[in-house]
């Protein structure tokens, strides 16, 4: 006789799927379900002409497109990986992928502006659920030692490969099909993996806990009032009214955050973690080089395929350089940390990504890919591959191994919302540059231009043709001027903040038996 308490316990424990053993598909499940979530950070972005054209975005709105993801992804990372504790991972995980499969159907079905960004903001949600706990799945599904960690490094690569993958694909996607396949593609997979998972992952045992609600709440409207004061800036200008309410009202949002987090039982973001100098800064680098990364990407795309003509393949077949850049970095870190210490690596990085974004402010209309781009960004790549690795270890290092997955989910969350407040910055010194660019181009414009251009510019207030490019090349140069400053906050904190020695690393390799949860 089968009792009520069994029943509930047979609900609520851990139960072996039908056919665990097959860890080699568990690990397959694990690694596309994080692909699908890095790769549509990106590979949006080489469709974002297309998805301007088609759904009639401004410049500045398109933004959105880009943040809604990252800012939703981002803010709710943390509670994600909690849910993942007190629920059941798969059970979790599961819901996570569900939620983004519906929503990248709704973000392929589009028809107005605002339905996308519906549509990528629950994209992000379903990401953060899905995310933090396919990570976690890891432990529970490869017993500790030399399998578990292969499968970490299988998870690892396809993390960090997955941006470029996303552009490539991004690319092909948008001109064998059309832009609404880079969401629909999802769909397909997102099914498999769910029917699958069942088979061959097992459920976790459930942890005790509380939710964190209002913290998640209040981060991420607060980041969302931000970044959206600084991208109605660059749209209506800096005497906007209603930008200034955005900026009040994320102020008193993240003021309550910290407040809340300060005398929460289970707060979703641990303040102490930020005591450690070398994790501060840490998290102040990853943030500050994410923020230029994402407008970097955003604004090149625009540049390549609306200046020089790219088509959408071209566009990404155009980034690959950076991904071998990024490779090749990262390969020379986890090679020499343990000789030089992270230190080095977090300095050169800095510089080197600083000298690329400094050199790729000088882009103009006339220039070509070979002569204006490749360069910059090969060297931007590499700077940044040099402190993806360096960062994730010091990020952990120092910590008890029962807070490794907060202080390293942190280092996520810093990448995810610095990103979003990057390309808001770079917006909005992007909107006030070609503005200005607008108004010395416009008298050429209306001497020179055939009436129907002119009457394409009233309807859209969009300049076509080269006035068109001339313009979203000065505002593209003046925008990466924001993030070549950024950076410089990146090297000063590398310089002077950082103090991890290489026998700090050594411990933390000594006690990487455990993995992050």
């Amino acid at each position: 006789m089968v009792t009520t308490s069994q029943v509930l316990k047979d609900r609520t424990g851990p139960r072996p799927a039908p056919r665990a053993d097959k860890r080699g598909i568990a690990l397959v499940l694990i690694a596309a379900c994080q692909l699908m979530v890095v790769l549509d950070a990106t590979i949006v972005n080489i469709a974002l002409p297309h998805i301007q054209t088609a759904l009639d975005f401004s410049t500045t709105g398109l933004t959105w497109v880009v943040s809604a993801y990252t800012l939703a992804f981002g803010g709710l990372l943390l509670l994600g990986g909690r849910a993942g504790d007190i629920l059941g991972r798969r059970r979790v995980f599961v819901l996570g992928i569900s939620l983004f499969i519906l929503a990248s159907l709704l973000g392929g079905l589009a028809q107005e502006p605002w339905q996308l960004l519906a549509a990528r903001v629950l994209q992000g949600v379903g990401g953060a659920i899905a995310s933090p706990t396919s990570l976690a799945l890891v432990t529970t599904t490869f017993p500790e030692g030399p399998e578990r960690n292969r499968a970490f490094g299988v998870f690892a690569a396809v993390s960090a490969g997955g941006g470029a993958v996303g552009l490539l694909a991004g690319g092909l996607l948008t001109d064998l099909l059309n832009w609404r396949w880079v969401l629909f593609v999802n769909v397909p997979i997102g099914l498999l993996i769910v029917a699958l998972v069942p088979l061959y992952i097992n459920e976790s045992e459930r942890h005790p806990g509380r939710f964190d609600i209002l913290g998640a709440v209040t981060s991420t409207l607060g980041m969302a009032s931000l970044v959206y004061g600084f991208i109605r800036a660059a749209d209506k200008g800096w005497d906007d009214a209603r930008a200034m309410l955005c900026f009040v009202l994320a102020a008193l949002l993240l003021t309550a955050f910290l407040v809340l987090e300060r005398f929460a039982r289970d707060p979703i973001t641990p303040l102490r973690m930020f005591r450690d100098r070398n994790r501060a800064g840490t998290y102040v680098i990853m943030t500050t080089l994410a923020a230029a990364m994402f407008g970097m990407f955003f604004y090149i795309v625009l540049f390549v395929q609306n200046v020089l003509g790219y088509s959408a393949k071209e566009a990404g077949v155009a980034f690959l350089p950076v991904t071998v850049a990024i490779a090749v970095g990262a390969g020379l870190s986890q090679r020499f940390l343990p000789v030089l210490g992270p230190k080095p690596f977090m300095v050169t990085g800095t510089l080197a990504a600083g000298a690329g974004m400094l050199w790729l402010t000088q882009i103009d209309s006339g220039s070509g890919y070979a002569s204006g781009v490749l360069g910059p960004i090969v060297v931007f790549g590499f700077g940044m591959g040099l402190n993806f690795v360096t960062l994730t270890l010091t990020a952990v290092s120092g910590v008890p191994q029962h807070e490794a997955g907060a202080a390293s989910a942190l280092l996520n969350v810093s990448q995810q919302v610095g990103g979003s407040i990057g390309l808001a910055l770079l917006t909005t010194a992007f909107g006030s540059a070609s503005r200005e660019e607008a108004r010395a181009q416009l008298p050429d414009f209306m001497a020179h231009a055939p009436e129907k251009m002119q009457a394409v510019f009233a309807r859209t207030h969009q300049m076509p043709g080269k006035w068109g490019g001339e313009v979203l090349a000065a505002g593209i140069s003046h925008g990466l001027m924001v993030a070549v400053w950024m950076i410089s906050v990146a090297v000063v904190t590398a310089l002077f903040v950082i103090q991890v020695r290489k026998s700090d690393l050594e411990a933390l390799s000594g006690n990487s038996g455990g993995a992050p949860h």
